[in-house]
This record gives structure tokens, sequence and C-alpha cells, in this order.
């Protein structure tokens, strides 16, 4: 279905393009649940591990990309569908491809035609949010059928070798992840028992603090947790069972992946789910929550409502801190665990907010106006002397000399200056990232820092240390200001390039916004001065641009392979030419995180690509390489006219 639909010999002239602009990474971004599926496999939702997934991910090797970036890939809620809400070490078994448990390698834990009846009578609603319920129970339902087999043929004295050998693994993988695998059961148990999915409310109580009781209290804890093991040992074991499913289904993803040459980014969340929050609670500060502060991208600020680790467990008790040599405490433990697994699971990473890390934006817990208490925050580790937040003085890592208080708490410039003694505190959780990586065997430039339009000062130096570029989202530059950072001219090699991301608007709703509020123009000028090198060409070049959005938004993505940066990411909707948003931040809306490729997406793709209203990869190339002028255009003769006639028949279907 993909490699047949494009020329063959796409692939080399994309990577003899890419080459030659010194591009190192062509990232494309899609979460799993806007994946396409096949039809018969299709009951809802998308998911990385679907045949219909796999024919993707072929077409995206074909095309030229040299990775896919996902998002996080916890556990979510049927009431919260956002994936930066979902579980740290759980995967989301919303993510299991039904369709193989049919299979005999599974021991046909499905009977055969039960995922197409399923695909037949799922939910057509016209509302996301029902779609999104309808997939999420009939799911769970399908995979309690897969459970109910998989017990009876593993009891049975002729069960048959691949049922055995599923046996066998299972049995490996719960023994290796018991850790983690008890805590996020146990959070179901424990909610199922008192009837409520919020543990709030019984936080106060034994099970509550299951995993950090009261001193004094530790033996009552421990001797809860083997009671609840006894008591729902086969509650336990059917947790354990599907997320071996899923876990499964991502070393299949990992081993295609690797055998197309595409990386696989995972998405290191900054938030914690609700069943994180329970229980890890021990590590978290009592007083305040992480939310982002007022910036150039939500003035407004927003209370993620996300628990803070606690800086005092950062090391041990007596040790001696990160200038001096140290014991981990709690917190370093944590993330260690956290990031060894990702890094099993994951060829790089995505850091999302990297603040988080380094500087985190702080605000009171508790408060009715959770806005009005986000926009009154601080920073954890810059507050020495704030009169509405003394409690922040004992973490402070910088004097008030060294602070500018004519400057908002939240401004990149607010700490002006900082020793590589300040730095290396900053940088305690960060490191662990770092240090995680290299222990992998990871390259740092496969730690993606999501820095978008703020650089708070003490991140900019963490970041240097180990030479990490930040993100471009060239869609949010402000063309009359020469110095903005999203302007193409101003990146570093080291950074990541983009029009869009899955918090953005579609490119190809923004050339229609753009032509409609009479801006067209002065994006066609700004991409004049960025694509066409000689001067008096640009007007008439310029005049074309604006005369045809199609060309503009070809022209947009030219400018990011035109640039000095090394790396660039491409959204599926901006490939795709979809003009849907997949998510608008600091909204909830059941319509956030529900946009798919749609089953036809290849034909819907092809036709698209004839009035240029998707990304025609070659052609784009073709003008990023003219953009180097004569010089380039002789040196890439032949190759540019390898890229026309791929983008022609594109354009033409064939």
């Amino acid at each position: 279905m993909s490699r047949a639909l494009l020329p063959e010999d796409h692939r080399r002239l994309v990577t003899q393009a890419l080459a030659a602009l010194d591009v190192r990474n062509l990232v494309l971004s899609i979460h799993d649940p806007s994946f396409p599926s096949l039809p018969h496999e299709d009951t809802g939702r998308g998911s990385p591990y679907s045949e219909g997934a796999a024919r993707f991910l072929d077409t995206a090797h074909t095309l030229g990309f040299t990775g896919i970036q996902l998002g996080p890939q916890g556990q979510t809620s049927e009431s919260n569908a956002s994936p930066y809400d979902g579980t740290l070490f759980s995967r989301n078994v919303l993510n299991v491809a039904l369709a193989q448990l049919e299979d005999a390698s599974w021991g046909a834990l499905l009977p055969r035609g039960r995922v197409a009846a399923l695909a037949e009578a799922r939910s057509r609603s016209s509302s996301p949010g029902e779609r999104y319920r309808w997939a999420f129970r009939a799911q769970l339902a399908a995979l309690d059928e897969a459970w109910t087999s998989f017990r009876h043929q593993r009891a049975s004295p002729d069960a048959s070798a691949a049922v055995r050998e599923v046996s066998a693994r299972f049995d490996t993988f719960r023994q290796r992840h018991r850790a983690w695998l008890l805590r996020d059961a146990l959070f179901d148990v424990l909610c199922a028992e008192k009837g409520v999915l919020d543990w709030r409310p019984w936080a106060d109580s034994l099970d509550g603090r299951l995993w950090s009781p009261r001193p004094g209290a530790e033996g009552v804890a421990a001797a809860r947790v083997q009671a609840l093991e006894a008591q729902y040992a086969e509650t336990l074991e059917r947790y354990a069972f599907f997320q071996f499913l899923v876990h499964a289904q991502h070393e299949v993803l990992r081993e295609r992946t690797a055998s197309l040459r595409l990386k696989l980014y995972g998405d290191l969340q900054i938030g914690f789910s609700p069943r994180d929050a329970w229980a890890w609670q021990g590590l978290f500060l009592r007083s305040y929550l992480m939310g982002a502060p007022p910036s150039r991208t939500n003035p407004e600020g927003q209370p993620w409502n996300y628990p803070v680790l606690d800086p005092e467990q950062y090391f041990a008790e007596g040790g001696e801190g990160p200038l001096l040599g140290f014991r981990p405490g709690a917190v370093l433990r944590f993330m260690d665990a956290r990031m060894d697994k990702m890094l099993a699971e994951y060829d790089g990473l995505r850091l999302d907010h990297p603040h988080g890390l380094v500087c985190p934006w702080v605000y009171r817990a508790g408060e009715w106006d959770a806005l009005g208490a986000v926009q009154h925050g601080a920073r954890l580790f810059s507050s020495p002397d704030l009169t509405d937040h003394l409690e922040l003085a004992r973490y402070a890592l910088v004097s008030p000399q060294q602070l500018d208080r004519s400057l908002p708490r939240y401004a990149d410039g607010e700490v002006k200056s900082l020793t590589p003694e300040q730095v290396q505190r900053f940088s305690v959780l960060f490191d662990t990232v770092v240090a995680a990586a290299r222990r992998n065997g990871r390259d740092l430039g496969d730690l993606l820092g999501e820095v978008l339009s703020t650089l708070p000062y003490p991140l900019g130096r963490v970041m240097a240390r180990y030479g990490l570029g930040r993100f471009r989202v060239t869609q949010k530059a402000d063309l009359r200001n020469p110095a903005d950072v999203y302007r193409s001219e101003n990146v570093a090699p080291e950074d990541w390039m983009m029009v869009g991301n899955h918090d953005t608007k579609s490119l190809w709703r923004l050339v229609g916004d753009w032509q409609w509020r009479g801006t067209l123009r002065a994006q066609a000028d700004y991409l004049a001065t960025r694509l066409c090198p000689e001067p008096e060409r640009r007007e008439d070049f310029a005049r074309a641009l604006a005369a045809d959005p199609g060309k503009l938004a070809q022209a947009k993505l030219a400018d990011l392979f035109a640039s000095r940066a090394r790396n660039v990411m491409v959204f599926f909707t901006d490939l795709l030419g979809i003009p849907e948003t997949y998510n608008e931040p600091g909204t909830v809306d059941e319509r956030n995180w529900s946009l798919r490729a749609p089953t036809d997406w290849m034909r819907e793709y092809r036709e698209r690509l004839r009035g240029d209203a998707a990304m025609n990869l070659p052609g784009v190339l073709a003008l990023a390489l003219r953009a180097g002028g004569e010089p380039a255009r002789e040196k890439h003769r032949e190759l540019l006219a390898g890229l026309d006639r791929l983008a022609e028949a594109l354009r033409e279907g064939r």
C-alpha cells in the first residue's frame, strides 16, 4: 500500500538532499490515538501497534523520515484522554492491537472475527468523547475476554505450545517489573474498594499513605500491602497480564522501527497521573504544585495541578550533594528507575517542559482560585526573599543580589548570573536524565528539549552544559522582530525546527487564517528573504507565494530545511494536509487528543498533493537547496533534477 504508491527512488533522493542540507534528523511526530487502522481492526482509537500503523510507518520510512516521535504512552482514564496525564510506568492498554490476539502465536486468545465485529459495532458518534469512551470500554471488555481465555488455556494439561510460551514470557515480565506493577494495580483495587476514582478523599487514611506511611506505621502499611496482595491476587495478575500484552507489542514496534532505520522517540512528560501521585506521594512537596507561568504562549499561565518533587529528598540523609559526591536519595532513585525503563523502550526522548526539571514554576496547593495562584507563583529554586512565598527560601540556590527584581518573577532574565557550582545544583534532576542516556548507550543529541517561547536563564545554562538545542516553532515567529526566537535565521545547529506541534494549529489551517486576515503577503515577504538569495528576484517570488496559499505552505516547510538547524520535526497533520487541530492547550475539550489519520489516509494525502495542500517533501527539499544560491544549484544539479521529477510525480499522482 505504501511503497507501491511512491516512486522507488524516493527515499534515496530525499536522503541525499538531507545530507546536502546537513539535516541529520527528520522526525515525524504523531501520538498513539492518531495512528490509522485498517477497517477490520478499527475499534475507534488508533494504536502504533496495529497493522494500519505498520503500513503508515513503512510509508514514513519510504518518504525519507529518520525517526518517529510519539507522545506519552501511559495509561489514561475513561474521563481524561490526555496522554500528559497518563501513568509513568504502566503503558496504555488501549494501545493493545486486539486483532493480533486472534493469531495462533498468541494462543488465539480472542476468537477469529471478534475484532472485526467490534470494528463494525464501533461508535460513529459525532462526539469525540463518546467515541473515546466506547473504545475504552470495548477495549477493556475484549482484554478481559483474552485474560479469561489465557487463564483457562494455561490451566489445561493440553495447553498449546504457543500458550506455554506466552505463559513463560508473562511470568518473566511480571517478575522483572513487580515493583511498579504492584503499586499501579493496587491503585485500581483501592479505588474499587472505596467506590471512588479520586484518591484524595481517602488520602490521609492508611490506604492513602500506603507507600509513604507516617513514622511508626511502616509495619502496618507493609502488612496491609501483603493482605491486599493475597485478597486480590487474581485482580493483580489480570492487571499485570494487560501490561504484558502492551509491553510485548511495544517490543515488536521497536523491532519494526529498527528494521526501517527509524529512531523511536518517547515523551518524558513532566506531570504525574493521579495513580502516580498516590503511589509516589512520599516524594512530593505537600504545599506546592507545578504549573506553567504566564508566557508569550499562554499569557494567563496554566495551573497544571502536578506534584513537585521534594528537593530535600534528592540526596540521602548525610549525603554531600552534587559537588562533593553524594548518595542518591529517594527522588533520584525514582528518577533512575523511570529513566532506565524509558530508555529501554525508546531510542531517544522528548523532554516535556524541561524547566520543570531545572527551575519549576510552583504555586500554592489548595487555593480556590488555581489560575490566580499560578499567576502569583514563583520559581522553586530562585525565591530567596519573597514575602508571599517565605517557605521557598529554604530551597533557594541564588542570592537576592543575583536577581533582577525589576522583572516579573517568571521572566527569563530574573536570574542574572550563576556560578558553575550553582549551575550544577540547578542541574541535579536534569543530570539524572543525561546520566541515564549515557548509561543506556544513547546519544545526547537524541534528548530533545521542548523549550518554547521562554528559556529561563538557569535552564539555558544547564542545557548549554550538554550542547542541547531548543524547539523553534516557526508558525509563532514575530515577523516584525528580527531577534525573535522563532525566526529561522536565529536558530543554532543543535536546535529542532518545526512549523507546529501537537499544541498548535495545522499549517493548512494557518495559511487560510493568514489569507483571511490579510497577512499572507507579510509571510511571503519574509520567506522570500529566506529562500530567494537573489534580491532582484524576491519581489516576484513573494508575489507568487502570496497568490497561492499552497505554494506558501510549501515554502514555510522549506524554511525549516534552509536554516542552520540539523534537526527537523514535522507533525503528522502538517505532513498529510489535515487542517484540524489535535490539541488546543489550556482548554478542556473532548475534541482534544482525538484527531486521527483516516483509514484511507494515503488516498487523501495523494489528492491533497495535487493541489499543494499537503507536504510535498521532494519539492520542499528542492526549494531549500535552491535557497543556497547559484553555487548550490550547480553543485546539486542532478539531485535537484531528481527531486523536481519526484515532486511533479506526486502532484500528478504518478
